[in-house]
């Protein structure tokens, strides 16, 4: 089921399975700023990504000395959220554990995931509330996939001198080689093959915001990243859309850790307490 809400500017649609963003419309010129998925290339939207990023080596993982597996990206992109409510502005949905997600994550915890319109600006807040006694580890992550055409450009609102991490292929794994991206400038040009070696994952971009603009139309998206530790940025090879992606987390490299607790990028939740991270977009 999808639900809506809107205002004068925007209307968007969430999924309930996976709380996944489907549309971002604009009421100003009519235009559907979200990838619509497509088989060709990606059938997804904007999944969230809990309570990993990426992929684990092996795709398992261990905690306490006990053995798990664990799927890229996690598993609450591939699960019924409950719908919580809404109102004029906003709607939430809701996570929470399963006898099944406890044999691949032991913890109880609330994923609140809610969608909130302020003007032409759509604003995401993902909520992860540690339902334990202990410490609980988790990555969150954001992928939403926005219509664009090769040639058009990322723009960071600073200048940026950023490596990407070079990923394995077979694996999805990071490997300890980067590559230039950016020399104190500011431009990313989408080209055919700019995602042929997959995404491009920086750590440290100091800008506040991202936005995607074209010399064919006038429609943009300002994305603010809201301080994300990596940021992610993908699409499959000549596809007409561009993933932005803030990461709380980030996949395995080649080394392999003893504990999930010391995973790169992994947050450690105190218990009763969230970890809170948002981002915004301007519709254009």
């Amino acid at each position: 089921m999808i639900h809506y809400i809107e205002n004068d500017y925007l209307k968007i649609g969430v999924k309930e399975f996976g709380c996944e963003l489907t549309s971002v419309i604009s009421k100003e010129n009519g235009a559907e700023y979200l990838w619509q998925g497509d088989e060709k290339y990606w059938s997804g939207q904007s999944p969230i990504l809990f309570p990993i990023v990426g992929r684990l080596i092996d795709d398992s993982y261990y905690l306490d000395g006990k053995k798990y597996t664990m799927p890229k990206h996690g598993f609450a992109r591939k699960m019924p959220w409950k719908f919580g409510g809404a109102d004029e502005s906003s709607m939430f949905f809701t996570l929470t554990q399963t006898e099944e997600t406890f044999k691949l994550y032991p913890y109880n915890f609330t994923v609140k995931v809610t969608f909130s319109l302020d003007g032409n600006s759509l604003k995401v807040t993902h909520e992860i509330r540690n339902e334990n006694e202990g410490v609980m580890y988790a990555s969150l992550g954001a992928h939403p996939a926005f219509n664009c055409e090769i040639g058009d450009r990322l723009i960071f609102s600073e200048n940026e001198t950023l490596d990407t991490v070079r990923i394995d292929l077979v694996n999805s794994l990071r490997l300890p080689e980067t590559l230039p991206v950016l020399k104190d400038e500011r431009v990313i040009t989408i080209t055919e093959d700019i995602f042929n070696e997959d995404a491009l994952i920086f750590n440290g971009v100091k800008s506040d915001t991202l936005t995607l603009e074209s010399d064919n139309h006038s429609r943009k998206v300002i994305f603010h990243l809201n301080k994300s530790p990596w940021l992610g940025i993908w699409a499959k090879p000549g596809a007409p859309y561009v993933c932005i992606e803030p990461w709380c987390g980030v996949n395995d490299s080649t080394e392999k850790k003893e504990d999930f607790s010391q995973k790169d990028g992994i947050n450690a939740i105190p218990s009763g307490e969230s970890f809170i991270y948002s981002w915004t977009a301007e519709i254009i």
